[in-house]
């Protein structure tokens, strides 16, 4: 069997080790699995939205916030409405800014660039959020032991890209430097900031460098060390994280992961000039980033050349688990984590007008508010990746059946697993040959699985490669069989 291994885009086709083409898939130890569609859970914000953030209050009810351009949502699922919770008249994002959000005790507070300071709303009393009177302005936020700490900030008039500035101990109101432990640190040096990660020590993406805050009491309050030199940050907004020592970001030498200490490639060699040549530079300010929990996955959302109208349109896949990729193609605005509020069958009306027309089935742990899931935006609206499931391709290397001969391939045996065998998924099969490395590889048409459980397929060439395309639902997608034999010689 030629198996179906880690997609390698940055390697050769021949001599590939894994495969060539993994879209519509997420990474798995036994191959690919796959993945299901976006379905809409709300009505329309009035811009495309630019982060989400869900929490659940002491009473364990959920509470799930949006923002765009001009106003911050909070989901009602009475209506399925974004209900603006915005201040007295509203905001101005600029064009590459995005809401960032934290949760310090009932507090949720919220930044958005240089514009407005913090916004707060407390979950157990606010109808709306409200600026946080003396707060600084911040492109970026995180709650580091007992203070939130902003960088990249405005206060005073004066702006400091390379400043961070933290609040007093167990406030959210403290902003006066000096009292209760208020602060401010520079990082020279490094370029401004570009991320901040919280835990019990804090994590600066810088654009040349990483650093690291950790709370070491009066006098100093905070000490500030820069650990990283050869690696920065250089998109804001490819920051993904599960804790102060698992930090993903993308650097101009491609993704790597910050461990606490050092910076680790997890993209040379793999994916990272795929991504370079398929990013479209102009809309790099629409990436955005989260973390899969349910999948393992880091996962990040661009606009690649492909798009016609410059919004996103690719999701890169990294299963740190595994340490594998894939790619996703699917239309969307955004990524984000969502927790959602339990539905009764009430409220499912408000999804969709009858039962039988729910993008989502049933027995989804959505509607069960349990458990955080991977949530996106489209048409203004957020989502969830819950609908049908995906149309997949997988490619395999190319591979010889004789060296140094030519060869005919007849037939192809692909070898998936069904979840469900009285549902089984569609497979179709096609072969892409060429006898020289410099020529262009020519598929067969299309074969689909007979009775005896192969495709029928002619194509002659010395080199090969093998396409598997699935509709509808399936366990695991491993690998194919190929049945060949070599041609004479002369």
């Amino acid at each position: 069997m030629i198996q179906f291994g880690e997609w390698l885009p940055d390697q050769s086709d021949l001599g590939n080790s894994g495969v060539l083409e993994a879209k519509n898939v997420l990474p798995s130890q036994r191959g690919y699995k796959p993945v299901k569609g976006i379905s809409t859970i709300s009505n329309a914000a009035d811009n495309y939205l630019r982060g989400m953030f869900a929490t659940r209050k002491q009473d364990n009810t959920v509470q799930l916030f949006a923002g765009d351009s001009a106003k911050l949502y909070k989901y009602a699922s009475s209506d399925s409405d974004l209900d603006s919770v915005s201040t007295s008249g509203n905001y101005t994002l600029g064009l590459t800014d995005v809401w960032k959000f934290v949760q310090f005790g009932n507090s949720i507070i919220a930044s958005s660039g240089h514009n407005q300071a913090l916004q707060e709303f407390n979950v157990e009393s606010s109808s709306n959020f409200d600026p946080i009177s003396g707060a600084p302005a911040a492109k970026h936020l995180a709650v580091v032991r007992d203070f939130v700490v902003t960088g990249n900030v405005k206060y005073s008039g004066n702006t400091h890209t390379n400043r961070i500035y933290f609040g007093g101990i167990n406030s959210v109101t403290d902003w006066t430097i000096g009292t209760n432990q208020t602060d401010i640190q520079d990082i020279p040096d490094a370029g401004e900031i570009t991320g901040l990660v919280g835990g019990n020590i804090g994590v600066i993406l810088l654009e040349r460098g990483v650093a690291r805050i950790e709370y070491v009491g009066s006098p100093t309050i905070f000490t500030v060390e820069k650990v990283e030199s050869a690696h920065g940050c250089e998109m804001p907004n490819s920051v993904a994280a599960l804790g102060s020592y698992a930090v993903f970001y993308y650097s101009p030498d491609g993704f790597k992961l910050f461990n606490g200490s050092q910076s680790l490639p997890i993209g040379a060699e793999k994916v990272d000039q795929f991504f370079a040549d398929d990013l479209n530079p102009a809309f790099h300010h629409r990436m955005s980033a989260t973390i899969d929990p349910q999948n393992q996955t880091c996962m990040w959302s661009y606009v690649s050349n492909d798009s016609t109208d410059g919004e996103p349109d690719k999701i890169l896949v990294y299963n740190y688990a595994i340490q594998r990729w894939s790619l996703i193609e699917i239309a969307h605005e955004s990524l984000g984590t969502i927790l959602l509020p339990s539905a009764t069958l009430e409220e499912l009306d408000n999804i969709s007008s009858s039962l039988d027309a729910l993008t989502t089935s049933l027995d989804s742990t959505l509607y069960e508010g349990d458990s955080f899931t991977l949530g996106a935006s489209k048409d203004k609206k957020l989502c969830a990746f819950t609908g049908d499931i995906l149309n997949a391709t997988l490619v395999t290397k190319e591979f010889e059946i004789s060296p140094l001969r030519t060869s005919v391939v007849n037939k192809v045996v692909p070898y998936v697993t069904s979840k469900n065998p009285a549902v089984q998924p569609t497979l179709s099969v096609s072969v892409g040959s060429r006898n020289k490395q410099l020529n262009d590889v020519t598929f067969t048409s299309a074969s689909s699985l007979n009775d005896d459980n192969f495709c029928n397929v002619r194509s002659h060439g010395r080199y090969h490669r093998v396409k598997v395309e699935t509709t509808g639902d399936f366990r695991y997608a491993l690998g194919v069989d190929v049945d060949g034999k070599p041609l004479g010689m002369r």
